[in-house]
C-alpha cells in the first residue's frame, strides 16, 4: 500500500494536471455558457453541454499518465503492478473530485435560479432525476471512463505501436457502425429509445462502470508488454 500511495503522489506532483487545469477549463466553460445564456432573449430554461469540457480533458490525462509518467516511474524502480494500481486510484480520486465539483455547481445554479438568467450548466434534469447521488455517479463515471479510454489507448500504443492502435480503433468503429446498421435494418430504434429511457442516466452510468471495468482489464493485460 505504501508503494501504491507513492505512485499516487508521483501522479500528483504536477497538480496542474489533475486539479488546476480542469478547474480552469470548468470555470471558463461556465462563464462562457452564462454569457451565451444571457444573450438569448427568452425566459424559458436554457441548457447547454459546456460543463462536459473538463470531462473530455480526462482523456488527455489518461494518455499522459501512461506516456509521460510511466517511463519516469520505471527509472525509479516502481513495479508495473504498483504503477497501474496507483494510477487507477489516482483516476478514481480525480473523478471523485470532478463529481463533487459538478454537485457544487448544481447547488449554486439551484440557489441562483440559473445564475439569474435561467441558464443551467450542471443541473441538467435528465442527469439529476435520480437525485444528487445519482448525478454524482453519472459525472464520476464519465470522468473515469474518459481517463480509462485514454490510458488504454496509450497502453496499446506503448505495447504494440501505432499500427495495432489504428487497427483497434478502426475495428471498434466498424462494430459501432454495424450495430447502428443492424438496429436500423430491424427497425429497433423505438425499443432502443424506450430501453434508454427506462434505464435513465443513473442506469446508463452503472453500465458505464461495467465498461470501465472491462477496459481496465484490457489495459492491464496490455500494460504487461508496454515499453517505457
Amino acid at each position: 500500500m505504501r508503494r501504491t500511495l507513492n505512485v499516487i503522489r508521483l501522479q500528483l506532483i504536477n497538480r496542474q494536471t489533475f486539479i488546476w487545469v480542469p478547474l480552469i477549463i470548468l470555470g471558463a466553460a461556465t462563464v462562457i455558457s452564462v454569457i451565451i445564456y444571457a444573450m438569448i432573449p427568452v425566459d424559458t430554461p436554457k441548457y447547454g453541454g459546456g460543463g462536459q469540457a473538463p470531462l473530455w480533458y480526462f482523456f488527455a490525462i489518461g494518455m499522459s499518465a501512461m506516456t509521460l509518467t510511466f517511463p519516469f516511474s520505471q527509472a525509479m524502480s516502481i513495479t508495473r503492478r504498483d504503477f497501474f494500481l496507483g494510477t487507477m486510484l489516482t483516476a478514481v480520486l480525480g473523478s471523485t473530485f470532478m463529481g463533487l465539483l459538478f454537485l457544487l455547481g448544481g447547488a449554486i445554479e439551484t440557489l441562483t435560479n440559473g445564475y439569474g438568467v435561467n441558464g443551467w450548466v450542471f443541473y441538467l434534469p435528465w442527469l439529476w432525476e435520480a437525485g444528487p447521488l445519482g448525478a454524482f455517479v453519472v459525472y464520476f463515471t464519465l470522468a473515469l471512463f474518459f481517463f480509462v479510454v485514454g490510458f488504454t489507448g496509450a497502453t496499446i500504443y506503448k505495447s504494440w505501436g501505432p499500427l495495432v492502435l489504428t487497427i483497434v480503433g478502426v475495428g471498434l468503429a466498424l462494430v459501432l457502425v454495424g450495430l447502428v446498421f443492424l438496429v436500423t435494418r430491424l427497425e429497433l430504434w423505438g425499443q432502443v429509445g424506450r430501453g434508454i429511457g427506462d434505464l435513465g442516466a443513473l442506469g446508463i452510468a452503472l453500465w458505464g462502470l461495467v465498461v470501465v471495468a472491462v477496459l481496465t482489464a484490457v489495459s492491464f493485460l496490455a500494460f504487461r508488454r508496454a515499453i517505457p
